[in-house]
């Protein structure tokens, strides 16, 4: 079962994904960290093998995969670092890594995505950041879930973002084949169906010893931003009431909410949560552009996303 206490932790924004894992041991521990070849992916893999975790890197470009993979194990001395092909936004390549798997999985961490892209579908008409950020992760982690079980404690790591706070899932048409496409109601929209996952994933799955949290990581500038320009971002900032620009992490910050929600003890028996500057977040105050919204935590969306993901996949 989870525990209701608000999460506190000794780190915080300025903390390195390898500070928090300082004093973690994960020797024996297998880990998948999805786009792990660039951004924070990369930095969250590497903490994980610093910590002496075996990593698969899902990525799409295996050239940079194993690029990555190589850089890793050169800081860190740990070879058990290896590569798979994954492209969240097609479910045969999706399924093709599910099926490929062998053995227990204790570390889930769903961070790749794309973010504010044009419009674009999936061969299923599907919109590609709802396709990509939310629809994929939650085939691989469904797909996943006997070795999940099976690691005894596993945890699942939903890579969320305050752009969550933009909007809810549109349940009446999120796929935007009604209204008109706007890039970042698009990507809020599946950032929030990564809170709401997590909150869903640990209702069902709790009793399995699988835990699922979301988190924030911060303000990093990486390949994921290849589509915002500084003029989107000062657009955004002047919309959201917030003028200031936003305090920027290097990726090696951004990864650490991420490998504290994957290894810390700290969160031992919790789920359903969301955290940013690896603290537990309060609930969003209007105006402002940090904690949860409420409709992200919301259990009757948590259950009808997941309904919605599962019929939409058997499609």
């Amino acid at each position: 079962m989870t525990t209701s206490t608000p999460v506190s932790t000794p780190f915080d924004a300025r903390s390195t994904a390898l500070e928090v894992v300082r004093d973690v041991d994960l020797t024996g521990r297998r880990a998948i960290v999805t786009g792990g070849a660039s951004g924070i992916g990369v930095e969250t893999a590497r903490a994980l093998a610093a910590a002496g975790a075996d990593v698969t890197l899902a990525v799409r470009n295996l050239d940079a995969g194993q690029r990555a993979a190589e850089d890793i194990t050169g800081t860190t001395g740990n070879d058990r670092v290896l590569v798979a092909p994954l492209d969240l936004a097609d479910q045969a390549s999706v399924a093709a890594f599910v099926g490929t798997w062998d053995g227990p999985l204790h570390i889930l961490v769903n961070n790749a995505g794309i973010m504010a892209s044009p419009e674009m579908r999936t061969p299923q008409g599907w919109e590609m950041q709802f396709a990509t950020n939310h629809l994929g992760h939650f085939a691989v982690a469904t797909g996943l879930h006997r070795a999940l079980a099976a690691a005894g404690g596993a945890r699942i790591v939903s890579v969320s973002s305050s752009a969550h706070l933009r909007s809810p899932v549109v349940f009446e048409d999120i796929h935007f084949r009604e209204r008109p496409y706007e890039p970042w109601a698009a990507y809020g929209q599946s950032k929030t169906a990564n809170v709401l996952f997590a909150v869903e994933a640990t209702r069902r799955w709790a009793d399995d010893g699988i835990l699922t949290n979301a988190l924030m990581p911060g303000a990093i500038r990486t390949n994921l931003q290849r589509y915002v320009s500084d003029e989107d971002l000062a657009r955004l900032r002047a919309e959201s009431g917030g003028g200031a620009a936003p305090n920027w992490k290097n990726t090696e910050q951004g990864a650490a909410t991420s490998v504290l929600v994957a290894t810390s003890p700290l969160l031992d028996g919790v789920g359903g949560r969301y955290f940013e500057d690896c603290q537990q977040a309060g609930l969003n105050q209007p105006g402002t552009r940090t904690g949860v919204a409420a409709y992200a935590l919301d259990p009757e969306a948590a259950e009808r996303l997941w309904q919605v993901s599962e019929e939409t996949l058997r499609a």
